[in-house]
């Protein structure tokens, strides 16, 4: 018996050193110039712009495991930069003769979001060169077969940068089902815009409830997922926010502060995921505690009738409703109450940030009530207020006949003078 065990020992340890050996000689041809020129060539080809490798090697610790080094998409005018990438297989399967990605690790990402751009924009012209009725490839499933779609993923020091620039760096962690749909997922930013920011979403049932907690409130809900037109996905939700300090949102730019509570349904109808934020329109009913609006002073503008930059406006509240289609925001059914000021109004917001709306504001005073109309432009970082051209012609007329109050009182008409002769006085 002892014998026998003695052999087993021995074999074993040739197995293991049959092992190791193996992999030293893997881990040297990974290596050469010419395999990872061939990896290269295969991923520039995929994606559909020019990939570059430091190096790929082997690690066998804690796990078997492939890793690239200093990987760089050369996306113009930024290129894409990661660390480190870890894939690590599904041994039963590999034992099977399939190839399956059990984990799949990023380190030290940078992603700018005009790369991200790049990249889509040259697999949308790959698809459209694609001869047409072409079928997606079938998910092979006996061996041989190859699914590069990880069960687990984990994004360790990811930044984002937007197209202004600001930066947010973020740990990552993510499931799959066996569906290849979202199981479990969980976030936190770290560093950069809405730092210390952290979610979690799990799935249940056909639902995926999600817990957001920003700005010292959170923000609550479910989404769902289902089969749209043509082969496409909808994705729908319904959010509920608390007591989230507005500032947090908008930093580090801070146009208005304030609590917010709001009720928000979304919806997404699309073919591809890139095609989301494109896509995606949603509903927002809000109300702003203890509200200031940065830029714009409200009253000064009322009083002095003229154009306001800089200064804040105080409110009590702010209630409106907020509708978006991609990047394009409209605000609507404003209403603002604050002691004796109150005003109502709608305003959009483009995809560049620029403004455009009209507000109507009353504050009372000692010689009445005075209101007017102005119209809101500029940006989100940094707005202005004018009277309309109606309004102005009104303003002049009542400065005649009776400086101060009839000024105001002259504004009201001549912008409702302006409504009927819209064809003269413009907007």
């Amino acid at each position: 018996m002892a014998k026998v065990l003695k052999w087993v020992a021995v074999l074993m340890v040739a197995l293991l050193l049959l092992v190791v050996g193996a992999a030293v000689a893997l881990q040297q041809w990974l290596r050469t110039d010419d395999f990872r020129g061939r990896v290269e060539r295969q991923a520039s080809e995929a994606l559909g712009v020019p990939l570059k490798l430091g190096s790929l090697s082997i690690d066998l610790w804690p796990l078997p495991a492939v890793a690239a080094d200093d990987v760089q998409v050369q996306t113009r005018p930024a290129p894409l930069t990661i660390a480190r990438v870890e894939a690590r297989p599904v041994y039963a399967a590999l034992l099977s003769g399939r190839l399956e990605i059990a984990t799949l690790t990023v380190r030290k990402a940078v992603l700018p979001q005009t790369g991200i751009a790049a990249i889509g924009a040259a697999m949308q012209r790959r698809e459209k060169a694609a001869p047409r009725g072409a079928a997606a490839p079938a998910r092979a499933q006996g061996h041989g077969a190859v699914d590069l779609v990880p069960h687990r993923a984990v994004f360790d020091d990811i930044t984002w940068i937007d197209e202004k620039g600001m930066r947010m760096t973020a740990d990552v962690q993510a499931e799959l089902g066996s569906d290849g749909l979202l199981d479990e997922a969980a976030f936190k930013i770290v560093q950069g815009r809405l730092a210390g920011t952290q979610g979690h979403i799990e799935r249940a049932g056909a639902q995926w409830p999600l817990h957001v907690d920003i700005g010292g409130g959170r923000i609550t809900g479910k989404l769902q997922l289902q089969a749209g037109k043509a082969g496409g996905q909808l994705l729908t939700g319904q959010l509920a926010t608390e007591n989230v300090e507005v500032a947090a949102l908008t930093a580090p730019s801070k146009p208005l502060t304030g609590k917010l509570q709001a009720q928000t349904t979304l919806r997404a109808e699309y073919h591809e995921p890139g095609q989301i934020a494109d896509v995606l329109a949603t509903q927002t009913r809000f109300t702003v505690h203890n509200a200031v609006v940065q830029g714009i002073d409200l009253q000064k503008a009322v009083q002095t009738v003229g154009l306001s930059r800089g200064g804040t406006t105080r409110l009590d509240e702010l209630a409106g409703q907020v509708n978006t289609q991609g990047k394009a925001v409209h605000l609507t059914n404003l209403v603002a109450t604050s002691g004796a000021l109150s005003a109502t109004g709608s305003v959009s917001i483009s995809p560049a940030k620029a403004l455009s709306g009209r507000v109507n504001v009353d504050v009372a005073s000692s010689r009445g009530a005075l209101g007017v109309p102005l119209e809101v432009r500029g940006t989100v970082d940094e707005p202005s207020v004018m009277l309309t051209r109606g309004a102005m012609v009104g303003a002049a007329i009542g400065t005649l006949v009776m400086p101060g109050a009839g000024t105001a009182a002259g504004a009201g008409a001549g912008d409702r003078i302006g409504e009927s002769l819209r064809g003269l006085f413009g907007k």
